[in-house]
């Protein structure tokens, strides 16, 4: 599910002043740490009350399962329509209007445009409360901001702990036991069901790395420094929990759409990943979500926040920063869940 920005009146965007566009964002912060917090945390019942709001203008956020169940049988799926249509408005009106009606009288659904991030801004990978009590408990490690807070609504949010299956070996199951992977309990979850090299892979998946927002820096959205986020703290157990950030291919800020976490579920059988971009397989597509996602795009602010930018081997091209035929290191093939 992709979301994006803000709201539009008469097909522009309505937005508050902001600084000048920009390309990088900025090396050294204009105020401390300690004046950041501060000033966000005082800031955020309000941030989060607009967004609530908004959700309620433009969704039907009430709890009505279907008898469809996700497929760990944990969750039920959500029914019925709930983009909510203008005043006076029906589906059969809007189905009779011609696209050009549509756009001159500016009834397109809102629900069906861009999104914005809580903080949109800002920005940065935000994370749900089940995920965020599940890293806690489990490594010590805070995913919490104190800025904003996750807006999505639990009943609309994938099921957790996802299951998570083996192409390689169908027959067990889901190998997850009904917990969340994580660097303490991988390896007694996959011992003999995995190869090394599937072993190592999973490894560096549950790696923490420096992020935008997590990290050791004045620039970090938790209160403590951090050692960063992993790829499963996002796509858990190698699916989804509904994380959201913003893409990182589009300048200027206010115009980066707002997307969800992918599930990583059937990647091995897909031959381009990436909507923009022909990444031509899932080592591919790991390096650039590093690269991109993690820091917003900025090559410069990775160098500040020292990523540990996975290298390639035996690709026999540069790999650069904008080297799209990037290969990752062999250890990290053959997760594909």
């Amino acid at each position: 599910m992709v979301m994006g920005l803000a709201v539009l009146t008469e097909g522009r965007l309505c937005r508050a002043a902001e600084p000048a566009d920009q390309t990088y964002m900025p090396v050294v912060p204009a105020k401390s740490f300690e004046e950041t917090l501060k000033q966000d945390s005082a800031d955020k019942d309000k941030v989060m009350s607009d967004q609530q709001a908004l959700l309620e203008k433009r969704y039907d956020l009430r709890d009505d399962p279907s008898d469809v169940k996700m497929s760990g049988e944990r969750k039920a799926v959500q029914q019925g329509v709930r983009v909510k249509l203008s005043s006076g408005m029906t589906w059969d009106k809007l189905g009779d209007m011609t696209p050009e009606q549509i756009k001159q009288q500016n009834a397109f659904p809102m629900g069906f445009r861009p999104l914005p991030h809580v903080k949109h801004m800002v920005g940065g990978m935000v994370f749900p409360k089940q995920q965020i009590d599940a890293t806690q408990k489990a490594e010590g490690r805070d995913l919490k901001r104190f800025d904003v807070d996750f807006d999505t609504p639990d009943q609309f949010t994938p099921e957790f702990p996802p299951p998570m299956f083996l192409t390689s070996r169908p027959d067990l199951g889901d190998v997850s036991n009904g917990e969340v992977l994580s660097f303490k309990n991988y390896y007694r979850l996959l011992v003999g069901k995995v190869t090394p090299v599937q072993m190592e892979g999973m490894r560096l998946l549950l790696t923490p790395q420096p992020q935008q927002q997590f990290n050791q820096t004045e620039d970090r959205k938790v209160h403590d420094p951090s050692l960063g986020v992993t790829c499963f703290d996002c796509h858990v157990n190698g699916h989804t929990n509904g994380t959201f950030h913003e893409n990182p291919d589009t300048r200027p800020q206010e115009d980066r759409l707002r997307i969800e976490t992918v599930s990583l579920r059937g990647m091995f059988n897909q031959q381009i990943h990436g909507s923009k971009r022909s990444l031509r397989s899932v080592e591919d597509f790991t390096e650039f979500e590093q690269r991109t996602a993690y820091f917003d795009g900025d090559h410069v602010i990775a160098g500040k926040e020292r990523a540990v930018l996975a290298e390639s081997l035996g690709s026999g091209f540069d790999d650069g920063p904008n080297a799209e035929h990037a290969r990752l290191p062999a250890r990290a093939k053959n997760w594909t869940c």
